[in-house]
């Protein structure tokens, strides 16, 4: 998806934050990526992957299934 204006480096960092965040979550309860992913409203692996790496920029939906799948509060995830 292209657009008009690049995202700002400050909201880039941000994002790898709360991909680490996930990452650590996931981790801690030792779930595996493909098992988040098909909790959190069955995305593929791939699109999981990209979230964690900070790659994508989910949905604030998506970041709810994946909090749900995970078992841990929204906030735990956007945290700086």
């Amino acid at each position: 998806m292209s657009r008009a204006n690049p995202v700002p480096d400050h909201v880039l960092v941000r994002r790898r934050q709360v991909g680490q965040n996930i990452r650590a979550a996931r981790t801690a309860r030792r779930l595996s990526q493909q098992f988040v992913a098909e909790r959190a409203g069955g995305m593929d692996r791939a699109t999981y992957v990209r979230i964690e790496q900070g790659q994508a920029s989910p949905l604030l939906d998506t970041l709810i299934l994946v909090a749900d799948a995970i078992g841990v509060p929204l906030a735990h995830l956007v945290r700086d």
